[in-house]
């Protein structure tokens, strides 16, 4: 293992500790990824177009090498996600022992920061992974960065695919599914039709990290600007997991069931907004909540009064584009 290497594996380990403060978190976050910059010469900060533009996948889009760089600095996120890996790894090491835990990674970025921020905590005889990646560049980058943080024993095979359509190799052999291929509401990534794709084809008991996104639609007596304002809960508009669940069919859907919501019985002269807000489900008690991540950041749309609306409709379509459609009758 590389000096960089051990180096990480010491920051890291500050990162897990349960005293850890967000400001000393950030720091942290930030060392590492100047690491991991003076590797890839990627910052996630510059301006090269062929670092900017995002890929089209079957589904959605997969995002520009820029931007997946950047996701390392969302502090909340990458410490909850890697809080839940470490977790994962070892309640499976529980339940399998003896066993070498092998992880299918989809979508890994230019960073791939959950392979490099987790092998250096284990042994190349306990924890193995698998790489997905739409994106050549990322995927070279990947490559670098694992190569010179001497850490190539801890990686089995680099696909170059996407996990929208891709067909897993040997799926049963693997204990966690991670995938950080999603955004707030649910929008132009591809998470709920990976799931699709890739939920099926694993054995039952796979750990899927992040384990499920809910999109929560509330109604508010006064903006979430103001100091006094009330929320209740409308509906679940979408709920990833159960909608997988819920499917039957071979095909990946052009768009789930839609989400209607009779109005008639609820007094709408007493609310001023309705709010969209994306919660994350990352593993066991792991949540990302609302405004924590750029993955949960909420949407409020005001509401005209006097408002004569009968109904709601929600429907998360994937074809042509993924996204959140809101429908008022």
């Amino acid at each position: 293992m590389s000096t960089i290497a051990l180096n990480i594996k010491t920051l890291v380990t500050s990162l897990l500790k349960e005293d850890l403060t967000p400001t000393d978190a950030e720091q942290t976050l930030n060392e590492i990824h100047k690491h991991f910059q003076d590797v890839t010469e990627i910052t996630g900060f510059d301006t090269k177009m062929e670092h900017l533009a995002a890929v089209p996948t079957a589904k959605g889009k997969a995002l520009g090498l820029n931007h997946a760089a950047k996701c390392l600095l969302d502090y909340k996120r990458t410490l909850k996600f890697l809080k839940a890996m470490v977790t994962a790894i070892k309640d499976k090491q529980t339940q399998h022992p003896g066993e070498l835990i092998t992880i299918f990674y989809a979508g890994c970025g230019p960073y791939a920061p959950f392979v490099n921020l987790i092998a250096p905590l284990f042994g190349t005889d306990e924890i193995q992974f698998s790489i997905l990646e739409i994106n050549e560049n990322s995927l070279n980058a990947a490559k670098k960065l694992i190569e010179a943080l001497e850490l190539t024993q801890y990686v089995k095979e680099y696909h170059l695919a996407d996990a929208v359509t891709f067909k897993v190799p040997n799926a049963n052999s693997y204990h966690i599914l991670f995938s950080e291929t999603l955004d707030a509401l649910l929008y132009r990534e591809c998470y709920v039709p990976i799931l699709f794709n890739m939920l099926p084809q694993f054995r039952e008991d796979v750990a899927l990290i992040p384990e499920n996104v809910i999109v929560d639609a509330c109604l508010l007596s006064n903006s979430t600007n103001t100091p006094n304002y009330t929320e209740e809960k409308l509906c679940n508009a979408v709920d990833a997991r159960k909608a997988v669940k819920l499917h039957t069919e071979p095909n990946i859907p052009k768009q789930l069931a839609d989400v209607k919501v009779n109005l008639e019985a609820v007094n709408m002269a007493n609310y001023k907004a309705m709010l969209l807000d994306t919660k994350v489900h990352v593993y066991k008690d792991i949540w990302l909540d609302r405004n924590e991540s750029s993955l949960t950041l909420s949407l409020e749309m005001e509401l005209a009064q006097p408002f004569e609306k009968k109904e709601i409709i929600f429907t998360y379509q994937m074809d042509p584009d993924i996204e959140l459609k809101c429908m008022l009758n």
